[in-house]
């Protein structure tokens, strides 16, 4: 019987965390890729793993990977989209705060996906009906929730918004401060765990169209029916990016606000 793309997805996702918790507390040789990133051996096997599940069920579609790059018939339709290891920094100085990614994107739109928190046996997943964690092969709906006032910011770069909007400001902003909490946990892990309700809010800068850490993320939070735009408000990738992701509407308007208010104040 042929497996389905949600499946998939979370074979794929599974099979990497397995090669991530297998490595871990191990000495881990960095491999720069430049500008202050690296990967380690974790990465690379994570991701020979991920590719070997998808490889196997659907031998036809493209892959584009955090370490291999593009792989595949060019002008596909169907672009699997692989982080292996987010949270690398986390990951080699021995933090568990890291996720394993996996998204499908067909046509202009990512409806399937999965994020695998390989320390926690949970994982994230949409088959484009639904979002939902799975724990011990039980699957459960995710359901959002401002409650916690959690606000993850992202403060890695690049910045390509730098002149209007600085994730880092909004830490020293007061009406920040009286309305949320702000937490920084470096992983997309993160983004997974406003589908879930474990946080109201994450912000973060950048051009994120087929981005490989993001992808899964913006589609669980789409399919558990968070709020989720670029920086002005728009639809993702459609204005100058970033991205606000919001549990429900009245935190994604204090979100956006608190992100115009920093309009040609930029340093």
């Amino acid at each position: 019987m042929s497996i389905t793309d949600g499946e998939l997805a979370i074979a794929a996702a599974q099979a990497g965390a397995a090669v991530v918790r297998g490595h871990y507390g191990s000495s881990l040789e960095r491999y720069a890729k430049g500008a202050g990133d690296f990967a380690t051996i974790a990465d690379v096997e994570a991701e020979k793993a991920i590719l070997g599940v998808l490889r196997a069920a659907r031998p036809d579609d493209v892959v584009l990977g955090e370490e291999s790059g593009r792989t595949g018939a060019e002008g596909g339709e169907r672009l699997w989209l692989v982080d292996p290891l987010c949270g690398t920094l986390n990951y080699a100085v021995r933090n568990m705060l890291v996720s394993v990614n996996v998204a499908l994107r067909t046509g202009a739109g990512v409806s399937v996906a999965a994020s695998a928190d390989p320390f926690n046996d949970e994982v994230f997943w949409t088959g484009g009906d639904g979002a939902y964690v799975r724990r011990g092969g039980a699957d459960q709906p995710l359901v959002p929730s401002a409650e916690s006032n959690l606000v993850d910011l992202n403060l890695d770069p690049p910045f390509p918004n730098r002149a209007d909007f600085l994730a880092a400001r909004m830490l020293a902003d007061d009406g920040f401060i009286g309305r949320f909490r702000p937490r920084v946990v470096s992983t997309t892990l993160a983004v997974a765990w406003v589908a879930a309700g474990r946080r109201a809010g994450y912000v973060t800068d950048g051009h994120l169209r087929d981005s490989v850490h993001f992808a899964a993320g913006i589609a669980l939070c789409q399919a558990a029916g968070c709020v989720v735009t670029d920086l002005d408000g728009r639809p993702p990738h459609t204005g100058r990016g970033g991205l606000v992701v919001a549990a429900d509407e009245p935190a994604h308007t204090a979100l956006l606000a608190l992100v115009a208010s920093q309009q040609g104040g930029g340093a």
